[in-house]
């Protein structure tokens, strides 16, 4: 991608009629600044300057399109072939122990999380995360946007992070993200106790033709499993967590009641009251899935 990048910028300066001493000169950077980028040699060109390129070569933001995914260049393999996994994925299940998936993150909940890494070098570098991460969102509300299944850690709500008015915007989103047919959230609280994925985060994708990969992290390490013996073990432990979650709907209300400020007064019923629910739902769908707590979608398969 950023072959490419140096290519297009390249042509547009090209048909501008520009020498690169003149496009650095618009752009406030040294004319071997523009040839390191057309040669795609030096450092990747920073979201700043590919949006001075691309306002001075008139590219009606076709660089700034492609920023993102020469930035994603500079991260190691496994990282890079889990975000091409994730643009194809037909669906997603994921566990969130401490924060909100990137997927349904506000910018400025992004903004404080990404904030917090400890190796980041300036603001100009967090803007860039920022920026990035809001771009992956957009695939959500798109033609080929994928089935979104997300458990978050009852953590997940108890922590402020960034503080409480960013806080209860995030809250509002997820309400707000949980109203879409193809977006179910569900809860895991304190009270279940101990479970297969403390510590981290999971993520389960489901490809076009139907194979899957698995990705773990926590806080300084990621791994991407791709052999189908361990993903079918990863499959099990979100099984497992999906079936000790609150029920969606229920869910949604913890969700609600922590928005308002009301969290301890949360109305959560018991473990054993949470199974018989579960077995109610389960014979009253005819066998079907349930989404938000009795909506039954004909055809699927019954989940534990």
């Amino acid at each position: 991608m950023a072959a490419l990048f140096g290519a297009r910028v390249r042509r547009l300066r090209t048909a501008a009629g520009l020498t690169q001493a003149e496009l650095g000169a618009k752009t406030h950077v040294v004319s071997t600044r523009i040839t390191q980028i057309e040669r795609v040699s030096g450092a990747k060109p920073t979201l700043e300057l590919a949006r001075a390129l691309d306002a001075a070569l008139g590219a009606d933001n076709l660089l700034v399109e492609l920023w993102p995914y020469v930035y994603r260049e500079a991260f190691p393999d496994w990282s890079r072939k889990f975000m091409e996994y994730s643009e194809r994925a037909v669906a997603i299940r994921q566990y969130a122990a401490h924060v909100v998936p990137g997927l349904l993150q506000t910018e400025d909940y992004a903004r404080a999380v990404l904030s917090l890494d400890a190796l980041l070098d300036s603001e100009e570098q967090l803007e860039e995360r920022v920026t990035a991460r809001m771009g992956r969102q957009a695939r959500l509300g798109s033609t080929d946007r994928p089935e979104l299944w997300v458990i978050l850690d009852e953590a997940v709500l108890r922590r402020p992070i960034g503080g409480h008015a960013v806080m209860r915007l995030q809250l509002e989103r997820l309400l707000d993200a949980a109203a879409e047919r193809h977006i179910t959230v569900q809860v895991l609280p304190f009270d279940q106790g101990g479970h297969e994925a403390m510590g981290g985060s999971l993520t389960i994708l489901t490809l076009p033709d139907g194979s899957e990969v698995a990705y773990t992290e926590g806080a300084d390490y990621g791994q991407l499993i791709e052999e189908p013996t361990n993903i079918g073990r990863y499959k099990v432990i979100y099984d497992r967590l999906r079936a000790a979650a609150l029920p969606p709907l229920m869910s949604l209300d913890m969700i609600r009641s922590a928005m308002e400020g009301n969290y301890r007064g949360t109305n959560v019923p018991s473990r054993s009251e949470r199974r018989r629910l579960a077995q109610e739902q389960l014979q009253q769908s005819g066998g079907g899935r349930l989404r938000r707590g009795g909506r039954r979608i004909p055809g699927s398969r019954p989940r534990p």
